[in-house]
C-alpha cells in the first residue's frame, strides 16, 4: 500500500483543488443566476462527498496532530488535500 502514497500525494491535491474549484463555481452559478455548469449530477454529490471526507480527516488530523508532535493545523491542512494518506502517516507507529 505504501507503495502508492507518493502517487495519491500528487493525485489527491490535484483532484481535492478540482472539487474546490467546481464547487465555488457552482456557488458562483446560484448566486449570479447563471445556468448551472454542464456537469453530470453524479459528480457534484461525489465531490461533494470527497469534499466532505477529507474535510473530516483534516479535522481529525488537526486534532491528534500534536499528541504525535505535529503542528495542528499544517497538517490538518496536509491531511485535507491528500486525504487518509495523511492520517495514515500520521497513526504510523514510527511517529509515536
Amino acid at each position: 500500500m505504501k507503495k502508492f502514497y507518493p502517487f495519491i500525494k500528487v493525485l489527491s491535491p490535484i483532484l481535492i483543488c478540482g472539487a474546490l474549484g467546481v464547487e465555488i463555481w457552482t456557488l458562483y452559478t446560484l448566486r449570479t443566476g447563471s445556468p448551472l455548469p454542464p456537469l453530470p449530477i453524479g459528480l457534484f454529490w461525489f465531490e461533494r462527498f470527497a469534499l466532505t471526507a477529507h474535510t473530516v480527516e483534516g479535522v481529525v488530523a488537526s486534532i491528534f496532530a500534536q499528541s504525535r508532535e505535529q503542528s495542528p493545523i499544517p497538517y490538518g491542512l496536509y491531511t485535507f488535500f491528500v486525504g487518509t494518506v495523511g492520517l495514515l502517516e500520521l497513526f504510523e507507529p514510527s511517529n509515536r
